[in-house]
């Protein structure tokens, strides 16, 4: 057993940053088919964000552990686990729990991260890479020479999508705030920003003849403009409910009503194609499909990596015992990429 002892984030309820509160107990030993991941690095992502607002779709309820993916070595297995994998690096997408010196994973759920992988650079591309690659690759299906239109390009999920679609071959538009341009350009994204007059017509101008795909994680009133700005053919793909983060009232009613809007977008007879883009979508009714398919994406990401495909934005790396500034500076809005956090 490890001497080291647990240590993990709790989020009591809704809360401000420093309302989070740390728990210290005895490192667990993993049961029949887990392993005990001591966890190197992982992140705040815009769940956490929604999850201490009580907002996010389907968190559980207070009080939990926060956290939705991590990078980490497996310290001991459980029974029926090859014993070999201890010692290994492996990342894991849980949704909570990841904000712990120590935890508990399926066997099944962990994918090996290559050696000489930064643990921090593999991180970047847990929930975000996923996210990017499968709505790239496995939902809007763009061809090489076709045009996207990444809203948020320089956040942290945009940030890994542009540098993919890049690697594909397509044009590119992202939409981010002026201070961001230089950087996208530097990438070859076309630049525009979000926060002047009329988005859409000044993107439309760019791409008259409509956007083979569009990802849009802001949804509310702004989702309309995204389906509009689609060519025959194009497919929106949304992932998101970021307008509605401070909002109050009910957590689902914004996404059930995107939900509803893109069902009877869908239901015309349009020639274009809407999705809303969940990362565990599958997961309930088709588990090892739904494990196969994150170990052979979150692969195919990791040699994206150490091709150089792919350039991890971190913002910053900080220790668990600040998590309440980690949150605080993913929250600002000033930060480009993902705030990462150690042990």
């Amino acid at each position: 057993m490890n001497a080291e002892g647990l240590v993990e984030v709790v989020l009591p309820g809704k809360v401000e940053p420093e309302g989070l509160r740390f728990r210290h107990g005895a490192v667990p030993a993993p049961g029949p088919g887990q392993v005990l991941v001591r966890m190197e690095a992982t992140g705040v992502s815009f769940a956490e964000q929604q999850m201490r607002r009580g907002r996010y779709y389907d968190q559980p309820p207070f009080p939990f552990v926060p956290g939705y993916d991590l990078v980490g070595t497996v310290l001991t297995t459980g029974e029926g686990v090859g014993r070999d994998l201890a010692g290994t690096r492996v990342a894991a997408l849980v949704k909570t729990g990841g904000w712990a010196s120590h935890v508990l994973v399926d066997a099944a759920d962990v994918v090996p991260v290559p050696a000489g992988v930064d643990a921090a650079e593999a991180e970047t591309l847990v929930v975000n890479g996923i996210t990017a690659w499968q709505m790239l690759h496995r939902k809007a299906r763009v061809h090489a020479g076709g045009t996207v239109v990444v809203h948020g390009a320089n956040g942290g999920v945009g940030s890994v999508l542009v540098q993919l679609a890049r690697a594909a071959g397509m044009r590119v538009i992202g939409t981010a705030s002026a201070r961001h341009h230089d950087a996208l350009r530097e990438q070859g994204v076309v630049p525009v920003d979000y926060r002047t007059g009329d988005l859409a017509a000044r993107i439309r101008a760019l791409v008259p003849g409509g956007a083979d795909a569009v990802f849009d994680h802001v949804g509310g009133r702004g989702i309309v403009d995204s389906w509009r700005l689609l060519a025959p053919g194009g497919t929106l793909v949304s992932y998101g409910t970021a307008s509605t983060r401070d909002d109050e009232g009910s957590k689902q009613w914004p996404v059930l009503k995107l939900l509803g809007r893109l069902w009877l977008w869908n239901a015309l007879p349009n020639r274009r194609r809407a999705y809303f883009f969940n990362v565990w979508a599958g997961r309930a009714f088709a588990r090892n499909r739904f494990r196969s398919r994150l170990r052979a994406d979150l692969t195919q990401l990791f040699a994206a990596l150490q091709r150089g495909d792919v350039t991890p934005r971190i913002a910053a790396r900080l220790p668990l015992a600040q998590v309440a500034e980690a949150l605080r500076l993913a929250e600002s809005g000033t930060v480009a990429g993902k705030v990462v956090l150690h042990p």
